[in-house]
Formats: C-alpha cells, sequence, structure tokens
C-alpha cells in the first residue's frame, strides 16, 4: 500500500512523494505542502559508533549493530558503512565477524549496512597522522590477510583506508581497486605517492584535512596532491571541530562540491553528555562541552561527537554551502561513489529513504519529524 510524505526539496521544490516497499512510485508538485525539508535518508560512509554503542569493542554483542542502525535512523541516517579502525588480526576478524553475524541475522541491518569500512591497519605510524590509532598494530599492507578479513565479511568489506607510503601500498591498491573503495588516510604520502596510488586505482580521501601531524610543511604534504587529484572524491568531517569553516569552505571550492562526500567519523561517545569516558578505541576520552571529542590531556581528536545530519546542519550554516550542495554531499555523491544506484536521491525508482524535518527560522534545517527506511515509516525510533 502507498503511503505519501510533502515538503520542500533541497532545492526548494514544493512537492509531494508516493511511496510504498517497492520503491519512490511518483513524485508530484505540490504547491500547498507544508513548511517542511523533504530529503533523501542520508549516508554516512565512516562512523566507528554512536550513543554509547562501538563498532570496534569486540565484547559487545552482535545486536549492538542492529541497536546503531535504529539510533542513526533518530539522527536521518538511513544508510551506512560501520568503520573498525586499526587493531590486530584476532580484533579485527571478531569484530567483522561480529558485523557480519548482524548482517545475516537481522533485515534491517543487511539493507542500512551494505558495506564495512577498515580504516587501518595499513596507516602510518607516525604521531600526528595516526591520529588516536594505536601504534602497536599499525603495519605494511598484507594481501592475505585482507583477504581473510574479506572471507570473514562474506565479501562485504567496501573501503579499505590506507597509507600509500606503505611498503606495497600501490600494489595493494591495484589489487583491491576492481571491488573495494580504496582510500588514502592517516598519511604523510608525498605528492608522487598520492598520483601513483590514484593511478592504481584509489578513489577517496579519508577524512582529508585531517590524520596529520598539527604542522607540516606549506607546500610539501598530502593535501595539495590530493585536492588536485581528480580521481580521488574527498570526505569531510564537516563537524565544525575537525575543519575550521574557512578551510572546510577552501576545500570544497578547490576539490569542487561534486568530488566532496560529507561525513561524521562519529565516535562511540557522539551524542553522549560531557566527561571523561574510558573506550576501546582511543582509552580515556574526553567528551568537552562544545561536543568535541579528545584524547585526554591532548589536543588530539579522538573522532567526532557529531551525527550526520549535525554535520549537515553545520556544512549549511558556519559552513556556508547551499543546502541543495550539502544534501547531495551527503546522500547521491556518496551513494554513487560506492555503487549504491538504488539510493541516496530523490526521484522516481529509487529506494523509498527518506527523511522529513522542520526548518528553523532561517530556513535552515531543523528537527527530525518522519523517517522512512525502505519504504517503511519507521515509529520505533
Amino acid at each position: 500500500m502507498s503511503e505519501v510524505l510533502e515538503g520542500h526539496t533541497a532545492d526548494g521544490r514544493r512537492v509531494r512523494v508516493r511511496y510504498s516497499a517497492d520503491g519512490i512510485e511518483e513524485i508530484t508538485d505540490h504547491p500547498a505542502a507544508p513548511d517542511l525539508l523533504l530529503l533523501p535518508g542520508l549516508i554516512d560512509i565512516q562512523l566507528n559508533g554512536y550513543g554509547g554503542l562501538d563498532v570496534n569493542d569486540p565484547s559487545r554483542p552482535a545486536s549492538d549493530l542492529s541497536d546503531l542502525v535504529r539510533a542513526l535512523w533518530r539522527q536521518g541516517v538511513t544508510t551506512v558503512y560501520p568503520t573498525i579502525i586499526s587493531a590486530d588480526d584476532a580484533t579485527t576478524t571478531a569484530l567483522i565477524t561480529r558485523a557480519t553475524a548482524a548482517r545475516a541475522s537481522d533485515p534491517v541491518v543487511a539493507y542500512g549496512v551494505p558495506g564495512l569500512h577498515l580504516e587501518g591497519p595499513y596507516i602510518s605510524s607516525a604521531e600526528g597522522a595516526r591520529g588516536a590509532h594505536d601504534p602497536a598494530v599499525i603495519r605494511d599492507p598484507d594481501p592475505d590477510e585482507f583477504d581473510r578479513w574479506q572471507k570473514a565479511a562474506a565479501g562485504a568489506i567496501a573501503i579499505t583506508t590506507l597509507a600509500p607510503e606503505r611498503k606495497g601500498a600501490i600494489e595493494f591498491t591495484r589489487r583491491l581497486a576492481d571491488g573495494v573503495v580504496v582510500s588514502v588516510g592517516h598519511s604523510l604520502a608525498t605528492a608522487d605517492e598520492v598520483h601513483a596510488f590514484a593511478a592504481a586505482g584509489g578513489r577517496l580521501s579519508t577524512h582529508l584535512g585531517n590524520g596529520l601531524p598539527a604542522q607540516i610543511d606549506r607546500h610539501g604534504n598530502p593535501i595539495w596532491a590530493q585536492l588536485n587529484e581528480d580521481a580521488l572524491t574527498a570526505g569531510l568531517i564537516a563537524d565544525g571541530h575537525h575543519l575550521p569553516a574557512d578551510t572546510f569552505a577552501a576545500l570544497v571550492r578547490a576539490k569542487g562540491p561534486a568530488r566532496c562526500v560529507l561525513t561524521s567519523d562519529a565516535a562511540a561517545l557522539a551524542g553522549c553528555t560531557p566527561g571523561d569516558y574510558k573506550t576501546a578505541v582511543g582509552g580515556a576520552v574526553t567528551v568537552g562541552p562544545d561536543g568535541s571529542l579528545r584524547l585526554q590531556g591532548t589536543p588530539y581528536l579522538a573522532g567526532s561527537g557529531a551525527s550526520l545530519l549535525d554535520c549537515l546542519r553545520w556544512s549549511t550554516g558556519r559552513g556556508g554551502l547551499p543546502l541543495d550542495t550539502a544534501v547531495t554531499m551527503a546522500t547521491t555523491t556518496p551513494a554513487n561513489l560506492l555503487g549504491l544506484t538504488d539510493r541516496g536521491r530523490l526521484e522516481v525508482g529509487a529506494r523509498a529513504d527518506l527523511i522529513q524535518l522542520t526548518r528553523t527560522p532561517e530556513g535552515g534545517i531543523g528537527d527530525l519529524v518522519t523517517i522512512v527506511v525502505n519504504g517503511i515509516t519507521r515509529t520505533d525510533v
């Protein structure tokens, strides 16, 4: 049976959308549509957890991923790539196996989690560049190890972040490129290494402008080559802490909005009250009054305390992006990057992943009113 939602699209069109479990069936102009935003469900390609639910804690049950998917509905996120960070082989295998079990046992997770993102362990171990990753487990790419992980994941590893300067990284990228989005991140690669990475099939920059030491050479650093490399889409954390507003705006202008993806990099403590916590990733982490997450007693960020919806709000406020541009960067562009032709867009024939939100008096993004996931209006949020 079909249902309808009405509102303003990101480009200001007033519409009525008819949808069902079969997808979006009709979109018509509707001048009397209410003063609500009507957008595609958000797609987050890098998220370590949210609201105390941790993708990287192997002691947690597989059901945590089901809870996480449902918790993210309240943040307008209908598709997510849970991100497993650098760990030893046994821990990584356990985390992948847990996620695979959740995808196999819960159709909601199977739909909402089309793949996994491995952020490491094949990254730089240099201070600053490694971020909150444990230097004891960082290592060179190992194709046999990765194959074991991919088998444990039933082929679901969709993104892997590595440092192109590591021994064997370019060959490893070339080997994976046909089936996995290989991303440069937590890297001190030279310009030549970045270009070699892209030529080998690299397609993404993980949180461009972050995963770097506080001080870098003004010219000889990995940022410029990644901005100049058209083969690479730039992932940008728009939480207001990882990138200052001017830096964020400059990166988007230099790269071009069509080659940019918004991501949250949310950690398990995102959405938690300020205070000091112990976590599986990073150990002692402080949630600041401003929502930032930092390794206790240091200036280093330990992931983000924002959801992708929070990032969308910031990017269209302090970040200065037009609403339709930012929404595309959080929906259609990541969908296209990951080959998800069935979602991330408000068009007939797409899956009915929809979010309806209030608008602030200034015309900005307000609160979530309705969420539809794969054609089902979810009331269990």
